[in-house]
């Protein structure tokens, strides 16, 4: 096999914790050309770490889509010390994604992530945290399940945020009936964690912000479930477009001004600050006879060029 470089593992780790990511999201993340990004995961494909396909589209193709091989699994399970089985690996669920109802949902959390991470406009903002929508879940799945959660720092200011990407293919009172588990979250473990929903255009996130709001208010705390929308269909003007420009709009408030992601942090003064749990996590832990594997970091160890 070939030796694997510290950007390699860090793939496979990504794609462990995330399913699957296309050839461009890699590209963004962790190579410095596609030209690059391309050549490399062909020859990790062809020592059979990773595998790929490309789902069918009415018109023109699809990018090669990325997902752990069982290779890529035993090298993982290695340096936890631990099984395949018991790190919760299964090939054919792996390869069920390509047929999944819920794959464009996935890609779309996942690029929303991928442009978070790699778009930044002032130089300060910076994510420091993205766990997947099954992490999230068996962490938190009896209670709240979102779609990823996320930590985001910017000149000394720290937000962790739970995300909700809506496709608009989800009836407005479900996207609502979510904050009970939020609310019973923050009541339960004494966290408070903004939820941010992202809607695909304005008209959606109007419909939304009022179903939402009554919601919100009948909650036992409404305060202890902060919560923000944005429409994507904002970032359409903007030069190099990312979720952390000023597209945010907090829903307890009567002022129209859009913010910044990171003022964010700023707004709802009972935000729990950030949590010790995230930082000292073990590199393995198991959970509900899984074992778990500390989330990758963001950002690769390394940006080596070939």
């Amino acid at each position: 096999m070939v030796p694997l470089t510290g950007r390699d593992r860090w793939i496979l780790r990504m794609l462990h914790e995330h399913r699957v990511l296309t050839t461009g999201q890699l590209a963004e993340l962790a190579f410095p050309t596609p030209k690059i990004a391309r050549r490399r995961l062909a020859i990790l494909h062809d020592y059979r770490v990773l595998d790929r396909f490309r789902p069918l589209r009415t018109r023109g193709s699809a990018p090669s889509h990325w997902t752990l091989a069982p290779a890529g699994a035993t090298v993982l399970a290695a340096e936890a010390a631990t099984s395949v089985r018991e790190l919760g690996y299964n090939h054919q669920q792996t390869l069920a994604i390509a047929h999944s109802l819920h794959l464009t949902h996935t890609l779309g959390v996942n690029q929303w992530f991928t442009t978070l991470t790699t778009h930044h406009h002032d130089g300060d903002g910076r994510v420091v945290a993205w766990w997947s929508q099954t992490r999230c879940q068996r962490l938190w799945g009896d209670l709240a399940r979102p779609d990823a959660f996320g930590r985001y720092t910017h000149t000394g200011l720290v937000l962790d945020f739970f995300l909700e990407y809506d496709l608009a293919t989800t009836a407005l009172p479900r996207v609502a009936a979510k904050l009970h588990g939020y609310s019973e979250l923050a009541r339960t473990t004494g966290v408070i964690t903004p939820v941010l929903l992202w809607m695909p255009t304005l008209l959606r996130e109007s419909s939304a912000r009022h179903a939402v709001a009554q919601t919100w208010a009948r909650l036992p705390d409404p305060d202890a479930v902060p919560v923000a929308t944005a429409a994507a269909e904002l970032l359409a003007s903007i030069t190099d477009p990312s979720p952390a420009d000023r597209v945010w709009l907090p829903l307890d408030t009567t002022e129209t001004s859009r913010l910044r992601l990171h003022e964010l942090a700023a707004v709802w003064p009972r935000r729990t600050g950030p949590g010790t749990d995230i930082d000292a996590e073990p590199s393995a832990a198991t959970l509900g006879g899984q074992v778990m594997l500390a989330p990758p970091p963001p950002h690769p160890p390394t940006l080596e060029g070939r």
